[in-house]
């Protein structure tokens, strides 16, 4: 779906905020121009100016900044207000107010403190949206609807506690099924009506693991019907525009699997630590998080908020050195994204983020740094256009699922103290990028036909028939790499019975009889029939070798000797078990084995400096080739032949942060 045929360059502003100052507005305006913006976000949190009081909508003066931005060529995505409602509203409607786990009230203040299942506040939501949309529905500025904000957050009230139950006697239809389901005859924990069933709390059931997992489900579904509400009412007033929702990194409160069916396109919004550890290491986190994005509809997404300068919320809100603002937005754009939109255009001048970055500080002035860096970027960006809407290719998929993560960090064993699920993930995802390979970060529930390569780290929780799917993509010749601490639970966190990792022993030749837990500081070593090497900790996975190939042993304790990673031929394919919670350094040199097996090629064919990623997105006719600099002295790369050189140079160098961009 065609928003506009530009990268969209911007970001959010609150012009609400500097009505009684319209030498301000029209100065933004200017520095807009200059600096190259084409698109900002209005509207998110101005519902207590757009409805001061019940009933009462002043939408002139957003018409007015409309009108104004879209005459100076700059286009609008336009929010719903729903991410924070109005005093007003609470005062009159407590309802709307949430409650928490431990069954309290909140009072009026944050954001996102409302409850969606509250027939009031979705009745006023809708009525807001229509007219929102009646009035700007066909308002050529408009490219794009921002349904709410940062979706996240849940309320226990008792509007929700029937709610949650009518959802499970529509999943379940009877009691005993729900008991066997989640296995309440421990601890007689046995339900005889759906109407007794509570949402899990502190000062109630907090460990009955198929209760906190529905709920979390309940959760995610009842925010979608409410997404699915304020849809319905700007369609309601007319408005045709595609929709989004800005979605966050790492988050855990929603399964985002559900919210991208809803909307036209994924946005989400990021905010690494930059400079806290290893540049490149906090550039292949957040790359993960953009992949796991993309793949989300294995479209281009959109890149909704990132700082220019330092947050105001982080533990260290760190300023950003020169170079790092371009290197980001780049980045977002390398793994698939068709924007750079920045929080915020202006500072504000009190409360919560009057401190956060801004392209506009509070002097006002268009000689900064920041200001200078952010028209460089729109200025790099304007020449790049033909960049949009191109994609990127991945041959290689990682499974990095929510629901999975649900269950695996609150399943009581075997350790309490960190599993480590996000680390797994990240140390394939960052060998194959440090080999120069696109990835997609995909669910159980996505489709596996694609891909070559499919890595499932800690599968703890099999839903949606993924041991089928994963037989069958090995069977027809795909590569399989599944670690420890896979196949051991259903979607309701019961232990399957017999052999695992569940259904899939034939195809990996081996089955899993035990796992040891290792004390933080204790470790263990793997060994290979070449001298090998690696260190271990947290968990080691004991084996019984059913057919597979062994690879590497572990180096000591009572298991010493015994099978740690293994191979196994199926059909017309592969798989590989990694039995063991193994240092980087073992993936780096084990996953060069499994691309050459699966004859897969990077992205480029000369050895990548450390320290340096090479992405790649692909049109029709062409492949861009974004080679990004992540230390902080220049690196030398071979990129003669290579392709057109349309962003930066190499001859002198690669620069600290600096990215060159090839054609092909």
């Amino acid at each position: 779906m065609i928003m506009t045929d530009q990268l969209m360059y911007g970001g959010d502003y609150n012009p609400e905020q500097w009505l009684d100052r319209p030498d301000i507005l029209e100065t933004d305006i200017e520095y807009m121009k200059k600096a190259k913006i084409n698109t900002v976000t209005l509207g998110v949190f101005s519902w207590a100016v757009l409805e001061p009081e019940e009933g009462q909508y002043h939408l002139d003066w957003l018409e007015d900044i409309v009108d104004r931005l879209y005459s100076n060529g700059i286009s609008v995505i336009l929010a719903t207000p729903s991410g924070a409602r109005p005093k007003w509203m609470s005062d009159k409607y407590p309802e709307v107010l949430r409650v928490s786990e431990d069954r309290r009230r909140a009072l009026f203040g944050k954001r996102h403190n409302h409850c969606y299942t509250s027939p009031v506040y979705r009745q006023k939501v809708a009525t807001i949206n229509q007219k929102l949309a009646e009035r700007f529905g066909n308002h050529p500025a408009i490219k794009l609807w921002h349904i709410s904000n940062e979706y996240g957050g849940e309320c226990h009230c008792q509007l929700c506690q029937e709610a949650f139950r009518n959802w499970l006697k529509n999943r379940y239809q009877s009691i005993d099924e729900l008991n066997k389901k989640w296995y309440t005859r421990f601890w007689s924990h046995t339900y005889h009506s759906f109407d007794t069933i509570e949402s899990p709390s502190s000062i109630g059931e907090y460990d009955l693991h198929g209760l906190k997992l529905d709920w979390k489900r309940f959760v995610t579904d009842q925010t979608v019907d409410f997404i699915e509400n304020e849809i319905a009412a700007i369609r309601k007033g007319g408005a045709t525009q595609p929709t989004t929702v800005n979605m966050m990194y790492d988050y855990l409160g929603l399964n985002y699997e559900k919210l991208a069916k809803v909307v036209d396109i994924i946005s989400w919004d990021s905010y690494p630590l930059w400079h806290k550890t290893k540049e490149v290491e906090i550039a292949r986190d957040n790359g993960l998080q953009h992949d796991f994005m993309r793949s989300l509809k294995k479209k281009p997404f959109l890149l909704m908020e990132s700082c220019p300068s330092a947050t105001n919320w982080q533990g260290i809100s760190k300023l950003k050195k020169p170079g790092l603002l371009s290197a980001a937005s780049w980045q977002a754009i390398a793994h698939g994204s068709d924007s750079v939109l920045y929080f915020q255009i202006r500072q504000g001048r009190g409360s919560s983020e009057k401190f956060h970055g801004a392209v506009i500080d509070h002097s006002g002035r268009d000689d900064t740094r920041v200001f200078k860096e952010v028209t460089a970027m729109g200025e790099q960006l304007e020449m790049l256009q033909e960049v949009k809407g191109t994609k990127c290719k991945a041959d290689i998929a990682i499974i990095y699922d929510t629901e999975n993560r649900w269950a695996l960090e609150d399943a009581q064993g075997p350790r309490n103290n960190g599993l480590f699920y996000h680390e797994a993930v990240m140390k394939s995802y960052s060998a194959y990028r440090k080999l120069g390979y696109n990835v997609d970060v995909i669910n159980e529930a996505q489709d596996l036909s694609d891909y070559k390569i499919v890595v499932a780290p800690m599968l703890y929780l099999f839903r949606e028939k993924i041991e089928t799917r994963l037989e069958a993509f090995v069977k027809n010749g795909g590569h399989l790499v599944m670690t420890y601490w896979s196949g051991v639970v259903d979607e309701w966190d019961r232990c399957f019975l017999g052999d695992t990792p569940y259904g899939l022993t034939q195809v990996l030749g081996v089955r899993r009889t035990e796992i040891d837990a290792l004390y933080d500081g204790e470790t263990n070593f793997i060994q290979g029939t070449n001298n090998e090497r690696y260190e271990c900790q947290y968990l080691c996975e004991l084996t019984q070798n059913e057919g597979a190939k062994t690879l590497m042993t572990y180096g000591k304790d009572f298991y010493k000797d015994e099978l740690a990673i293994a191979e196994n031929l199926y059909g017309k394919g592969k798989a590989y078990y990694v039995g063991v919670d193994a240092e980087q350094a073992f993936y780096d040199t084990f996953y060069k084995k499994v691309v050459k097996e699966a004859h897969l090629q990077p992205i480029l064919s000369i050895e990548t400096p450390e320290g340096v990623e090479v992405t790649s997105r692909v049109s029709e006719k062409h492949e861009y080739i974004f080679i990004q600099n992540y230390n902080t002295e220049p690196v030398d790369m071979p990129l003669d032949g290579v392709g057109e050189v349309i962003l930066g140079s190499y001859r002198d160098g690669i620069g600290a942060y600096e990215t060159v961009i090839l054609k092909k």
